[in-house]
């Protein structure tokens, strides 16, 4: 009997993981606030979410695992505490928009894993401003690998090449391979010899590669000196009303010297100062002078307090406002190969930091001066432009034409929209990345428009969530055609199905692609992995289909002993 999974809150995110748990075959069952009429009513509970006779009526006593998947966090943390209340052993699996919460129940609560549609969408997004078509993740050495599907063309360069050149190849995991003329898995073709024909499908996991970014003193000043265009707009005010002020300082001093030639330069200026200012000194400069000086003395103190206003108040502005940090942010946006970020909702930031990651330069436009994560993007050492990304000028500071690539991602479809189109009239063969929450609108846009990716966080978030739930820590996952993949690290244990086997032998039965392979302190890959007899404590790291993970935990035959899931996949 299949164990049961429970997800609770059905809206975009919650239905995808919902169907997908059913298309891999696992017995799942659905909590909603209201009816679904396409789903059927025996998988499908309707009532309050965080009520207990709905997760009774959904059989939380005798699930194994609860996906908690609305977009409040409150009433996530709500349903989390009834469920556990009813099932103290059950698995959950919680949707949180605040990472540090999530990070803290974690640590606090056994068998609990949260997750976060912006940080499960943010390295897709990235792959694809990189240019790589990813279709999933694979975490690995602390990096984030980007999985792709490969169809091996005509003029596909691995025509040909046998699998054991790619499997040979550190920078390179082979994860999952679909011939187009007979069936074979990847470890068999690999052993046998097997060459990329025709028409074969290769799923694959590419290690990022960093950017090669100089950080010279001279580069910085070159980037400041040829950013003062972008950034005259702010201090434009300020520049011209200083140079009134040093005018009428400069006039004044030389007319007193002029008329008094027994007065030195530096007594009329100081004069001249003090009078403009309001601060006062050396008044017998004005009181020994003829007529028409010391009217023209009072006229420049009536000028000079008007002046003086002006310049102040601009400065309090350009400095305790927020016209400096615009100033210093200008300054800093980098001239060319940088990736520009329009929108720092929580999937921005996520986009951002794993730029960053993998050493990259970004800017970023956000419209709104109480953005949230402004102050996070500015710690990090990344200019913020706050205004608005639809605007021309907008993209035009932040070096358009001469980035890398453009991602739209606020939360309004169509101010992404707008931004992308505004992008592509400026700069026509710039990649431009979108998000849009509806993933069938988004579809829409990339037929009719063209751009280079069109994503949907929820969308590209619900494979996580629905491999997590059918069991393990999950280190990656990737869909193709009707099939869910996920790579994930198991621990031999005396029980396990697989300790006294050969990798390959394992591979073979259990239709997984071995990653690599953790033994005291040593790491197996490649061919050797493929030889090596598994043993208790060795950290096995593997990907393959979600729907048969349960082999995991299923003892080989009737004698062998029955295992615990809770140390065998951490």
């Amino acid at each position: 009997m299949k164990p049961r999974i429970i997800v609770c809150g059905l809206g975009a995110t919650g239905r995808r993981i919902f169907n997908l748990l059913k298309q891999q075959g696992a017995d799942a069952v659905g909590i909603s606030h209201s009816p679904l009429p396409q789903e059927s009513p025996g998988q499908i509970i309707v009532g309050p979410l965080d009520s207990p006779a709905t997760l009774q009526a959904a059989g939380i006593q005798s699930a194994q695992t609860l996906v908690l998947a609305t977009r409040n966090d409150a009433l996530n943390l709500a349903v989390l505490t009834q469920a556990r209340v009813l099932n103290p052993q059950i698995r959950v699996i919680n949707r949180l928009f605040n990472p540090a919460l999530g990070q803290r129940v974690d640590q606090t609560l056994a068998n609990h894993v949260s997750l976060s549609v912006s940080a499960l969408a943010a390295p897709i997004f990235a792959f694809a401003a990189l240019g790589n078509r990813a279709i999933g993740q694979l975490r690995l050495f602390d990096q984030t690998w980007p999985i792709e599907e490969i169809i091996i063309d005509a003029d596909h360069p691995w025509l040909g090449l046998p699998l054991g050149e790619l499997w040979d190849d550190p920078r390179r995991m082979l994860i999952y391979y679909l011939p187009q003329a007979s069936e074979i898995d990847l470890v068999s073709a690999v052993v046998e010899g097997k060459t990329l024909a025709l028409g074969d499908h290769l799923i694959v996991g590419r290690q990022p590669q960093p950017s090669a970014r100089r950080r010279s003193l001279w580069l910085r000043w070159t980037k400041l000196i040829t950013n003062l265009r972008q950034y005259r707009r702010y201090v434009s005010q300020v520049v011209w009303v200083s140079l009134i002020l040093f005018l009428m300082i400069f006039t004044a001093t030389l007319t007193y010297v002029w008329i008094n030639q027994h007065i030195t330069l530096v007594d009329a200026f100081y004069f001249s100062v003090g009078m403009i200012t309001g601060a006062g000194g050396k008044e017998e400069v004005a009181e020994k002078s003829p007529a028409a000086i010391k009217v023209f003395t009072a006229l420049m103190m009536i000028a000079g307090a008007g002046v003086i206003g002006i310049c102040y108040a601009l400065l309090n502005d350009f400095i305790l406002g927020s016209r400096f940090r615009q100033f210093l942010d200008a300054a800093r946006v980098p001239t060319r190969h940088h990736y520009v970020v329009c929108g720092l909702g929580g999937v921005g930031m996520a986009i951002v930091k794993e730029l960053l990651g993998q050493d990259h330069e970004v800017v970023v436009l956000e419209a709104d001066p109480e953005n949230r994560f402004l102050h996070q993007a500015r710690s990090l050492g990344v200019p913020v432009i706050v205004e608005d990304a639809r605007l021309e000028s907008t993209l035009k500071a932040a070096n358009l034409e001469r980035a890398r690539a453009i991602l739209a991602t606020t939360s309004d479809d169509t101010v992404n929209l707008e931004i992308a189109l505004t992008a592509q009239s400026l700069a026509p063969r710039l990649p431009v990345v979108l998000r849009c929450q509806d993933a069938q609108f988004g579809q829409s846009v990339q037929e009719v428009f063209d751009f280079e990716s069109v994503l949907c966080p929820s969308e590209l978030a619900a494979y996580s969530f629905a491999a997590a739930a059918l069991g393990g820590r999950i280190l990656g996952n990737g869909m193709t055609d009707d099939l869910l993949w996920v790579a994930l690290a198991t621990l031999i244990t005396p029980n396990h199905p697989f300790r006294g086997q050969r990798v390959k032998d394992a591979a073979r039965r259990a239709d997984f692609a071995p990653l690599y392979l953790e033994r005291g302190g040593q790491t197996f890959h490649s061919w050797a992995l493929l030889e090596t007899e598994l043993q208790s404590g060795d950290a096995l790291y593997l990907t393959m289909p979600a729907a048969e993970l349960d082999q995991l935990w299923r003892p080989q035959s009737k004698e062998d002993a029955p295992w615990e899931p809770a140390g065998a996949v951490f």
